[in-house]
């Protein structure tokens, strides 16, 4: 009797899941399970999470992995809860406390004196235990190895920095914010500048990230519920219309274009998506010097 032959299990399409990350997993643990679950290793994400921050991450599945590297996520908004009255090493919940004052008397126009002075664009030192490199090695994993890390300063806006409420806990003053800045912004390092402005430390109590670009919670789902019914956010497709400014070319343009050749140009600042007359996407482009040229393709011909 023949063995029954195995069926192939079937191919995953292109596109993004968006993920709202538990408190308790990196991001890898994420990508590692999603893999699992799609039965693919065609999966990465657009910027990671810190283990104890819960909310959005966005991967990339199969082809739109090659978005991940150009998707529009300068922006990006967090709920947060500040605690003022002690400083750590990491400058958020997961570090060791360096320093313990009662802060129990700082005002609330203290407190909103040293939000406005956070809020717009500022210099901003990350954490020491942050993923910056220096000379070519994560600032954490220096930080791990024993080393004094000074990381310099460099400029980032803060769009919203918002106090939703204020609590007196014993010695301690927690602040529940809403905060909406650029990529590249640390909340834990808000958390500690505005401690110190305030002479009493302060440090990242809890973190959920509610929106990346374009990306918020209304389209993220927990793990279980993909594990439950597995499939995508959006598909390729979607995924660049959501992300990306969008110009239609003719079949013949569809052609030269997959294959490396120049269009003219869009007339778009930064990239966009540019789609066939199908309504599928060729690829993202870029106008340079009065040319269109693809930036990466994402739909070759043929």
């Amino acid at each position: 009797m023949s063995a029954t032959p195995r069926q192939p299990r079937p191919s995953v399409p292109p596109g993004l899941v968006v993920i709202d990350k538990p408190d308790g997993m990196t991001s890898h643990d994420v990508v590692a399970r999603v893999r699992r679950i799609l039965g693919t290793r065609k999966v990465g994400h657009a910027g990671t999470l810190d283990p104890m921050a819960t909310g959005v991450l966005v991967l990339g599945i199969e082809r739109a992995t090659k978005l991940l590297g150009h998707l529009a996520l300068d922006s990006k908004a967090y709920l947060s809860t500040i605690s003022l009255g002690s400083s750590t090493t990491t400058d958020d919940a997961e570090g060791e406390v360096l320093s313990t004052v009662d802060a129990s008397g700082v005002s609330e126009d203290a407190v909103r004196a040293g939000v406005a002075k956070l809020t717009g664009p500022i210099q901003q030192v990350p954490s020491a235990v942050s993923a910056v490199k220096v000379d070519g090695k994560r600032a954490y994993a220096r930080v791990r190895d024993g080393e004094q890390v000074d990381l310099p300063p460099r400029p980032v806006t803060v769009h919203r920095f918002d106090i939703l409420s204020i609590r007196r806990e014993g010695t301690k003053t927690e602040l529940d914010v809403m905060v909406e800045c650029s990529s590249g912004t640390y909340v834990r390092a808000l958390a500690r500048d505005l401690g110190a402005d305030l002479g009493v430390g302060g440090h990242l109590a809890a973190l959920r990230r509610t929106r990346v670009g374009p990306f918020d919670l209304r389209v993220a789902r927990t793990l279980e519920k993909l594990e439950a019914d597995p499939g995508l956010s959006l598909d390729l497709d979607s995924a660049v219309a959501t992300a990306f400014p969008r110009r239609e070319i003719e079949p013949a343009e569809v052609v030269a274009l997959s294959h490396g050749q120049r269009l003219s140009a869009g007339g778009f600042d930064g990239t966009y998506g540019v789609f066939g007359p199908d309504g599928h996407v060729v690829a993202l482009a870029k106008d340079e010097d009065g040319v269109a040229r693809s930036v990466v393709v994402l739909s070759p011909v043929g």
